[in-house]
């Protein structure tokens, strides 16, 4: 197979570590980015021991701040020179409703959920050259108790998605938004549910492969729901 490098933001957790650790295991090198930095440590560390062949680059960055998306985005560009597949994966989720949240919840929800993956997807244009995978919700679709300025976020990154996937039709860069439902991930590590109520990160993962590396180079999976099996929580 030829050379392949996907980028993922938020990657050492939850959904973008289980998406990182699969595609490594298929031959893709991997950059990404995450805040924390032992977490990054931790994840360079077992790719350097379990697959030294690949290249890997993971920064740390904050995503509410467009420097620091830039610079990432920059030393991307700079090391792989193009990318296959982005993964607008960072994000996370604040309870509230809108009259009662505190002040800036709003803001720092739009920071971290839209504006990231709006910032790094304008930093990377040129360089991306088959798929852009957005991280969506089910709160993309539909408002539910306690979702507020998650919520708004969501509707928003989906919006930003669907926009994005008109303006590259001609360039033949697919766009795809996943929209998952509760997903075992520290969001929900407060909560007295066994797994099987919840999607795991490997489903997301798995899908997000499936989309963007078994079709053929005419269809574009637009959009996909996946919930629970019995149901939202």
């Amino acid at each position: 197979m030829p050379e392949k490098i996907i980028v993922v933001t938020g990657c050492t957790r939850g959904i973008g570590r289980a998406v990182c650790d699969l595609f490594i295991s298929k031959g893709f090198h991997i950059a990404g980015y995450a805040r924390n930095v032992k977490d990054l440590e931790d994840m360079r560390a077992v790719y350097a021991r379990d697959y030294p062949q690949q290249q890997v680059l993971l920064e740390q960055a904050d995503a509410t701040i467009k420097a620091s998306v830039d610079k990432f985005a920059g030393n991307v560009v700079s090391k792989f020179g193009k990318v296959d597949i982005l993964l607008n994966n960072a994000g996370y989720f604040l309870p509230g409703s809108i009259m009662k949240e505190p002040e800036g919840t709003l803001e720092t929800m739009m920071a971290t959920n839209v504006y990231s993956a709006y910032h790094i997807t304008r930093a990377l244009e040129g360089c991306v050259k088959q798929h852009i995978v957005n991280m969506c919700s089910i709160a993309s679709l539909d408002a539910y108790e306690a979702g507020a300025s998650y919520t708004i976020s969501k509707f928003a990154m989906l919006g930003f998605s669907k926009q994005l996937r008109q303006e590259l039709i001609a360039t033949g860069i697919k766009v795809t938004s996943i929209l998952p439902g509760a997903v075992r991930t520290d969001s929900w590590k407060d909560v007295d549910l066994p797994a099987s109520r919840f999607v795991q990160a490997g489903d997301i993962a798995e899908t997000i492969y499936t989309v963007c590396c078994s079709l053929s180079a005419g269809a574009d999976i637009e959009e996909i729901v996946i919930r629970p099996q019995q149901g939202d929580i």
